[in-house]
């Protein structure tokens, strides 16, 4: 049967595994199994229910009993699932209304009793730690406060560079702030004011949103902005914005909140209190920006079980390189190829912070037969939207729109992409321009060698005094430099504003 976190022996990252994470929250009950392939994580089963376990613990202290039902019976489906999974490490683990709840103990003693899972139940600080591990796994250059709000809590922590700081749990989730009389927003701002006065020591410009109320509150926004890219994870709210979104949602009645689309009966209770705890940490903590996390505790067990050499990995490469080998992709290609055009690299126009375009063309190059096996007379199309939306963490919005135009160039894609509105509303033009310079540079390799980095090695390119130059070494000229050479340097170089130089020699 499963068994709760243990110890790791030995490497657990040899072959792609399978891991289960069984979250038992105030609010809802979750299973994920994930495969792991090195730092490379996917997401290959996510079931929840709504079970509402903390729903009466302000009131009673003890467990929701309808709640503990559809707990214990969503569970004894989950233990099932794993059972017959089979994966290489479970964790079942437990937040704030079983840690808090007179009977929480007698709970976990009966899930262990009808469905063999053991729980663990996190303490407020623990439960901080993991959600704010869970973001850095998912975003390793945050660096702010992670603030997870669950049913019955909001843990706080702050994050720099890897690092964790102490955190701390706060009786701010939707179910700690019920009453029996009638939704009073301005009560509320007053006890959310007052339970948050212990957080002044986190202020930051930048929160790292965890928990579903504020992940729905983000796709609320999206709704709103008309934003093009349905992809919750790194999306960005800056303070006012955010602000301005939450008073909309804590002035609508629940009526109106349960005709919105895609909002449940049971989100649409609880979403005002989150609405209203967001806008009290953007006064508290002087923030100026709301960055969402999809990964919070539950990634972050996952993360804490990384071996030192994973944990170091870039998960932006590491899922570049996952997705890119499934196409068979010769393992020294992505390595020449990003050699390869590194005068190219260095002569594009800058289109992110420092350091930053050089990560990007490496996950490039890694995706650079992305296309192998899907159709040619869709290729194009289907290669694009698979990195623009694939499930991979560690880059933002801007830069998973600049990889799909890159990978949309390196197939021939024309200027305007297949989704040019999204492109232009995340891109300036000089981001554009690089993208763009980028896949037709990878291209341009690509077509010369026949994708053999042995024949790469022979050829040669060089931007000099407005020029981009290829030559080859002594007797390949022949073999590399030919017409469908000319025709993708001539791209390369007129993407790039340069004029074109052939030469027979190295």
């Amino acid at each position: 049967m499963p068994t709760a976190l243990a110890p790791a022996t030995g490497s657990i990252f040899d072959a792609p595994r399978e891991f289960a994470a069984v979250d038992i929250g105030s609010n809802s009950v979750r299973l994920v199994l994930y495969r792991l392939e090195g730092r490379a994580v996917w997401t290959v089963f996510n079931e929840k229910v709504l079970a509402g376990l903390g729903r009466d613990l302000a009131s009673t202290g003890r467990l929701s009993e309808d709640g503990a039902e559809l707990a214990l019976t969503a569970l004894k489906r989950f233990a099932a699932v794993i059972d017959g999974v089979k994966p290489a490490r479970t964790f079942v683990a437990a937040t704030a209304a079983v840690r808090e709840a007179a009977d929480g103990q007698t709970f976990c003693e009966r899930v262990a009793a009808e469905t063999g899972l053991v729980i663990r139940v996190l303490s407020g600080e623990e439960e901080a730690r993991y959600a704010a591990l869970g973001v850095i796994a998912g975003m390793p250059g945050a660096r702010g406060v992670a603030a997870d709000l669950g049913g019955a809590s909001l843990e706080l922590v702050g994050i720099e560079d890897g690092r964790v700081g102490r955190g701390v749990t706060l009786p701010l989730g939707p179910f700690s702030l019920a009453n029996d009389g009638p939704f009073d927003v301005g009560k509320l701002r007053e006890t959310i004011a007052t339970r948050l006065k212990p957080a002044g020591e986190y202020k930051a410009d930048t929160l790292y949103a965890v928990g579903g109320a504020w992940r729905t509150l983000a796709q609320v926004h999206m709704g709103h902005a008309r934003y093009p890219l349905h992809i919750v994870h790194q999306y960005v709210m800056e303070a006012d914005e955010a602000r301005d979104i939450a008073r909309l949602v804590a002035r609508s009645s629940r009526a109106s909140l349960e005709r919105w689309k895609g909002l449940s009966k049971k989100r649409a209770e609880t979403l005002p209190h989150a609405a209203l705890v967001l806008e009290g940490l953007i006064d508290r903590l002087g923030l100026k920006r709301i960055v969402l996390s999809a990964w919070g505790v539950r990634e972050g067990l996952l993360y804490e079980a990384l071996d030192e050499e994973a944990v170091a990995a870039d998960p932006l490469l590491a899922g570049c390189t996952a997705l890119g080998a499934r196409q068979g992709i010769s393992p020294g290609l992505p390595g020449a190829l990003f050699g390869w055009i590194d005068p190219i690299i260095e002569a594009l126009p800058r289109a992110f912070d420092s350091g930053r375009d050089r990560t990007l063309a490496d996950a490039a190059c890694r995706l650079a037969d992305l296309g192998a096996r899907l159709h040619p007379d869709h290729r194009i199309e289907l290669a694009f939207d698979q990195v623009l939306r694939a499930p991979i963490p560690g880059q933002t919005h801007a830069e998973r729109a600049y990889l799909a135009t890159a990978v949309n160039a390196r197939y021939g894609g024309g200027a305007a992409t297949p989704e040019p509105d999204t492109v232009t509303r995340l891109l300036n033009e000089d981001q554009r321009t690089a993208a763009r310079a980028l896949g037709l540079a990878i291209r341009l390799a690509c077509d010369l060698s026949g994708r053999a980095p042995q024949l790469l090695v022979n050829a040669h390119v060089a931007v000099k005094d407005g020029v981009l130059v290829l030559s080859a070494s002594d007797g390949y000229a022949d073999v590399l430099l030919g017409e469908q050479t000319r025709r993708r340097g001539k791209a390369l170089a007129e993407a790039m504003g340069l004029k074109l130089d052939i030469r027979n020699g190295a």
